[in-house]
């Protein structure tokens, strides 16, 4: 197993992830993102926007990893950010951290891992 490192506002987190676990998360960030440009084209049209239903990811292997944004607080998904909760039992790191960099760390993880 590869670790997957995340680059946080301040300072990264880095821990035993799975190439499936990654592809996962992939797909749940792809569907968040299309509900982040939803939110962000009908937030000009005037309307009162339907709310959009926020991405809830949890991963359990050696760490317990849990990712969550509400797309709805956003003006565009490049100011988006994810809430990130990473524990075992023995320590328990949560923090915020940019949307745009997790993508960019979780690409660059599935290329290293092929």
């Amino acid at each position: 197993m590869t670790q997957l490192t995340l680059n946080l506002v301040q300072g990264s987190v880095r821990f035993n992830f799975s190439a499936q676990a990654a592809m996962s998360l992939k797909s749940e960030i792809d569907q968040l993102m299309q509900r982040l440009k939803t939110v962000a084209n009908n937030s000009g049209s005037g309307g009162r926007p339907q709310p959009e239903k926020p991405m809830e990811y949890r991963y359990t292997g050696e760490v317990f990893l849990e990712v969550f944004c509400n797309p709805n607080i956003y003006p565009s998904p490049f100011a988006a950010k994810v809430l990130l909760t990473v524990r075992d039992d023995k320590i328990r790191l949560t923090t915020e951290a940019e949307l745009t960099r997790i993508i960019e760390d979780l690409g660059q993880y599935l290329e290293q891992v092929g």
